[in-house]
């Protein structure tokens, strides 16, 4: 058996410490200084930034032929790439559509919206669990289900649908994008 599997000297031993705090302290700065958005609710890109950043921590934790200015350097590079989408996805409406998918109504007014929940895989069932989390019984007092850009879904009861404003573009049909006016 090759000892260096157990034991392989303290070079190893000091490059992963090395590497695991300062490369843990340097991340933790620079999500803090490029501010909650960074770990906001995730979105599609979001989740990508943030799987690419743990696997290059990770890689570089072991790896003992990377350098810590790399590693920082990489990391930098990944939430300074976030940041710069996310800047860019609020600035215009283009890169939004091409990097977020809208929100879609799942439910509306009494009805289930059937081509939506077949298009995004999702069951009745998945409705009424959106509206057992929010405190419903029954769709009774539910007037719409969405599915959020996250992923997750928002059920609006009756009472706090007010003009609708927030639901009305995802609505798709002219005839209830206006109310009573």
């Amino acid at each position: 058996m090759d000892s260096t599997l157990l034991w392989d000297g303290w070079e190893p031993i000091v490059h992963s410490v090395v590497m695991v705090v300062c490369g843990f302290v340097a991340l933790v700065l620079m999500l803090r200084v490029s501010g909650p958005r960074t770990m906001a609710k995730m979105t599609p890109l979001d989740f990508i930034v943030a799987v690419t950043i743990g696997s290059a921590f990770g890689r570089t934790l072991t790896a003992t032929s990377v350098p810590l200015a790399q590693t920082v350097l990489v990391l930098a590079l990944l939430v300074g790439l976030q940041w710069l989408f996310a800047a860019a996805r609020a600035r215009s409406s283009r890169v939004r559509t091409l990097l977020d998918h809208p929100p879609v109504l799942l439910y509306y007014q009494g009805q289930m919206q059937h081509r939506a929940l077949r298009r995004h895989k999702l069951l009745e069932e998945d409705v009424h669990t959106a509206a057992r989390q929010s405190g419903k019984g029954s769709l009774a007092n539910v007037a719409a289900v969405i599915l959020q850009q996250d992923g997750s879904l928002g059920a609006i009861g009756d009472a706090d649908l007010g003009d609708a404003s927030s639901l009305l573009p995802y609505t798709g049909r002219p005839d209830k994008r206006h109310t009573d006016t």
